[in-house]
Parts: structure tokens; sequence; C-alpha cells
């Protein structure tokens, strides 16, 4: 089956321009594209087709083969394995996207970030912050000094001395990428490399500037003010888009990636947005009853301890916790009361006690319904 003539894919003439090309197939490829006409097998297999076409006709050395000896010059007759109709969307987009301005079909994503000529990104930064507990608890802002890649001043981040205009690669004639065709057993096959010449930029310098030797990016430290949200977490990670190394020549800078690290409070521990506190009392406070104070976050509370309280209850000061980084939900700070044993004890405070153990109320007296450590869990976390 032989296959369809390029210049009859795209309606043009032979001996149609560059710009002719260019403009036939952006119209074919909007009308075509697959978010225009979603499902529909016949428009994707004809946005392949004019894909395809596309990459003979812009290509002057593919397009002179083209012109002199047909679909044999270019590998992708039936059987020569070459064509796009082996190609997914992916690489249609990542190929061609560019002309469409910087990765858009007119108004549809192709939502693969830029086309053949490859996008200049700067890489990502990482970093570490240390929070307190009160400043997790309240959220904070952190400015930190950061040694990275930013814009040149010299040049402005053209890479350019003097403002010199960029001129198209004389090895991949603007494209990007260099196309190799070859005779296998199974026929032809045609890979495309990133350009070794400008490194998938399509463009070349003439007159580097001085400074940043045609990077368009210097070394300098940089101070960042960050945001950090109430109730993050160890181990979280967040993300400032743009902040992280600068891209020369117009390019997009990447991000700044924070990793969070808590560190330990000396008495409130932490799980999830609820805290917990362990507090002693005297056996006497136990009985008797007695107020205490018990630290908080940002301030103290006063908690009532009622008579006969026994060791291991958990009082439950709801809202006390921390915030919830996800919602207005807030956490609640349990006390688990601890009552002190004394381990030295004088002779009369000896004679005290032994008198007191005679005394029937300080005889055991489980009712059966006291509740287990393992009971109390339980009921914590099912509450």
């Amino acid at each position: 089956m032989s296959k369809r003539d390029y210049y009859d894919i795209l309606g043009l003439a032979k001996g149609a321009d560059e710009s002719e090309i260019k403009k036939a197939y952006r119209k074919m490829a909007m009308k075509y594209h697959p978010d225009k006409n979603p499902g529909d097998k016949t428009a994707e297999e004809k946005f392949k087709e004019a894909a395809e076409a596309y990459d003979v006709l812009s290509n002057p050395q593919k397009k002179a083969q083209y012109d002199r000896f047909g679909h044999s010059a270019t590998g992708s007759e039936p059987g020569g394995g070459s064509g796009f109709g082996g190609m997914n969307m992916e690489d249609i987009f990542s190929q061609f996207g560019d002309i469409f301005g910087g990765g858009s079909f007119g108004g549809f994503s192709s939502g693969r970030h830029g086309g053949g000529r490859r996008t200049n990104r700067g890489s990502n930064l990482r970093v570490k912050v240390k929070l307190t507990l009160e400043e997790i608890a309240n959220g904070v802002e952190k400015k930190i000094k950061v040694n990275k890649y930013i814009g040149c001043g010299t040049c402005s981040g053209t890479g350019a001395f003097g403002g010199t205009a960029y001129t198209n690669c004389n090895t991949c004639h603007g494209t990007g990428q260099v196309t190799q065709i070859m005779n296998t057993i199974l026929g032809q096959m045609q890979t495309s490399t990133t350009c070794p010449t400008c490194g998938g930029q399509g463009q070349t310098i003439k007159d580097k500037c001085k400074i940043c030797f045609g990077d368009g990016v210097v070394r300098a430290e940089e101070i960042i003010s960050i945001n950090i949200p109430a109730g993050v977490a160890q181990g979280m990670q967040l993300s400032m888009s743009g902040k992280g190394n600068a891209a020369g020549r117009g390019g997009v800078p990447g991000d700044l990636l924070i990793l969070i690290e808590e560190i330990e409070h000396p008495i409130l521990k932490r799980d999830g947005i609820n805290l917990f506190l362990d507090h002693y009392i005297s056996v006497t406070d136990a009985a008797l009853g007695t107020h205490i104070e018990v630290p908080t976050i940002d301030a103290k509370a006063k908690i009532k301890i009622e008579p006969g309280t026994q060791p291991g209850k958990v009082l439950r000061l709801r809202g006390k916790g921390l915030p919830s980084v996800n919602s207005y939900e807030k956490g609640d700070l349990l006390v688990n009361i601890n009552v002190w044993i004394p381990q030295k004890l004088s002779k009369e405070e000896t004679k005290i006690l032994e008198k007191l153990n005679d005394s029937e109320n300080f005889k055991p007296k489980p009712s059966g319904k006291e509740k287990s450590f393992f009971d109390r869990m339980k009921e914590y976390f099912h509450d």
C-alpha cells in the first residue's frame, strides 16, 4: 500500500517554502488535534499523518531527498518502519510542539512541556528547614540563604555578548535534534537525538558573554523568604515554583523544594495533630484531688484532678493540639496522669503509711469497671 503524497496531505503545491509548510501543518494539526476530536480514531490518524509530512518537508535535507526520490528516501514506505505511524502522541507533541508557541496548539494544551527543541529549564534545589513545635503550631516565615544559579546581570541571561542575536544551529538547522537513517536487515530505521552542537537549543551564539561564557547564569547567594503554613510535619516537602536554579537564554527556572525537619520538644510529644504529655502527681493529690498546671504549646492550662484519680487516667484538652495543614481541624492535648510513689521514706512516714495501710479505704477494691491500659488506648484511637 503506497503512502499519500506529503504535499497533498498538507494541501500544498510542490516547491512550497518553509513558512507555507509551517502554516499548513499548523492548520491541519488544529483541525485534527485529539483534544478537539476526542475518541475520533480517523482524526487521530490524520493528525499523525500531518505530523509525518511536516517532519519530512520542514527539514531541508529530508525535503530535498523526498522531492527527488519520494517515500523511498524517507524510509517511511510500508515495511520501512520509520514514519509517525509507529509513534504515539507524546512523541509528536515533543517533536513539534514548539511551532505552536511553546507546546500549546492554539489553546489546546499538549501537556508535554515543549517541542522538539529542548526547553531550557533550571534544576531544582532542595533545602532542609528545622522547625520548633511552636513554629509548626503557628506557621512561620523563614529567610534562608541559598547558593544557586541566577541570571547573569551582564547579558541579562541571554548568554550573548553585547546583546548579539542568536543564529540557527548549522548542525540541526534550528530543530534541536539530529536525525539519522540507517539501513538494517529489517529495513530503514530513523533515529533522532539531541543536537551535540547546540545541546538541543536549536540556536547558537556568535559572541558569548565574557562573564557567564554563554550559559546565561552565574553562581551567587540569594536570600529567599519562605512562608511555612501551620501544621506541617516531619518529612513533609513543600515546593516554591521558580525559586530553584535559573536557566539561561530565556529558560524556565527550577523549583525550590523545602524538606521539613522537626526539633523535638522537651516535654510535649506529637502524634499527628494531637499532643501527649506525661504529668506526675503525688499519692495524696491523687487521693484528695487537686488542681495542676500543665504546659501547652504557647501557654499553660489549669486542670482539675478529681479525688481518687487512678494512675494512667488520660485527660483530654480539646483544641490544644496542632492545626491540620489540610483543613481547619485542630488536635487535642492528652495528659497522662501518673502517680509518683516515693522511693525512700523516713521512719515517721513509714509509720504513717503502715497505719493508713490498715484502713479499709486504703485497701484495693477493684470495681471490675476499671479500664486496662490496652482498653484506654483502644478508646483513644477510636474516639
